[in-house]
């Protein structure tokens, strides 16, 4: 009995109904020739999606070579990966798309014996931004592990508009950041998408017919019940305390976490409240600031929502522009893998990329009459800069 069939079926229905392809900078970015893949992402940002649309731009549906599967099916509560994997590449399979690999009891082991026992076979699997990867005596010497992010606002824009603006590097936006925003500025306003962006763009779900808000509050509830708890063996009964510190943490995102109140608050010890910023973090619901020379677990100076999607819903009172603009550069710089540290007054980071270390103050407006120029000012209505002043939104092309 061919029980490999079902799952051709599905896969080829979910391929054939993907609606568009949306380009995602990442498709481009991974080594596809290595055998174990893993690419890890938080709820939501479209981890599914990215798989399928890899099996429709790279596999021909008919030579039945490629397969996805989402391991939250039943039929995996009795059967393993290992002997299904066996069975597909009897059967001609050389790529296995496995979707939720951690509902699936034992996975990294049977991921391991799978790379052992068919070197003819590719697999690739998505995961959470909280499983440690890195960290697994099974995989870590074994799997290329790839990050799916949020929308940048460039990807936002090619999806909003059907543009293909291109990424940049830091180093090539710091030195030519004048000649790239007036070569998009004679395509688009950007300024006039940069508030929609803030307010639902980093999630692909915005282009669902859908409340975007009660979505994204879903799914954050989710992030918490599956991915924290679930992943880091939390009990149940910690979820109302996670719920508020994370809502405590929203109210006065981007601030200084006072760890005793939040103990206080939260009734839990110091030591947990500690644990739960940094199980916050791995889920990316939160970015944690520290100043040069500190890291976790000591306590980060500053607290930001992860992305500005984020602060809305959670906080439900009116934000501060000047805490969109610092969690919109920050979530932006972040995900382009530069390191950000805190600098020594409000607004001001230091980022170091590759070799280089830059300080950036983040602005309203221009200033006129106090530019240092060992500086870099991030101003958030600017379409076009001059010099050192750069227009907050083209931070938003570095991925």
């Amino acid at each position: 009995m061919n029980l490999v069939e079902p799952f051709f079926r599905t896969h080829k229905y979910l391929v054939e109904h993907l609606e568009g392809l949306i380009p995602r900078l990442l498709m481009k970015q991974i080594d596809w020739s290595q055998r174990l893949i893993g690419i890890k992402g938080t709820r939501g940002v479209g981890k599914t999606s990215f798989l399928l649309q890899y099996a429709r731009e790279f596999f021909d549906l008919d030579k039945k070579d490629c397969l996805y599967i989402n391991l939250n099916q039943f039929y995996f509560t009795v059967r393993t990966i290992t002997s299904f994997a066996k069975e597909f590449v009897e059967r001609g399979g050389k790529t296995l798309l496995l979707d939720q690999v951690y509902k699936y009891p034992n996975w990294s082991k049977e991921l391991r014996e799978c790379y052992e026992l068919y070197p003819q076979l590719k697999i690739v699997f998505t995961g959470s931004t909280v499983m440690k990867l890195d960290e697994d005596e099974e995989l870590s010497s074994i799997v290329s592990v790839y990050n799916l992010r949020g929308f940048s606002f460039r990807e936002f824009l090619n999806i909003l508009l059907n543009k293909n603006f291109e990424h940049y590097s830091l180093e090539e936006l710091i030195a030519n950041h004048q000649q790239i925003a007036e070569e998009i500025c004679k395509q688009i306003n950007p300024l006039d998408h940069l508030w929609p962006y803030m307010h639902h763009g980093y999630y692909p779900f915005f282009l669902e017919k859908k409340n975007f808000s009660e979505n994204l509050l879903k799914t954050v509830n989710m992030m918490l019940e599956v991915d924290v708890l679930s992943i880091r063996q939390i009990e149940l009964t910690y979820l109302p305390k996670l719920r508020k510190l994370l809502y405590l943490l929203s109210l006065s995102a981007p601030g200084k976490p006072n760890i005793s109140q939040l103990s206080i608050d939260c009734e839990i010890s110091r030591a947990t409240v500690t644990n739960y910023l940094e199980y916050l973090r791995s889920a990316r619901l939160i970015n944690m600031l520290y100043r040069e020379g500190e890291e976790f677990p000591k306590k980060p100076d500053l607290v930001y929502m992860h992305n500005t999607n984020l602060m809305f819903p959670l906080k439900m009172t009116p934000i501060a522009d000047q805490a969109l603009r610092e969690t919109f550069f920050y979530n932006q710089i972040h995900h382009s893998d530069s390191k950000l540290k805190k600098a020594s007054k409000s607004g001001m980071f230091i980022v170091e990329d590759n070799e280089n270390k830059y300080r950036f103050k983040i602005e309203g407006q221009r200033s006129r009459g106090k530019n240092k120029q060992e500086w870099l000012y991030a101003v958030g209505n600017l379409e076009t800069g001059e010099k050192n002043i750069i227009p907050l939104w083209l931070f938003g092309f570095l991925y």
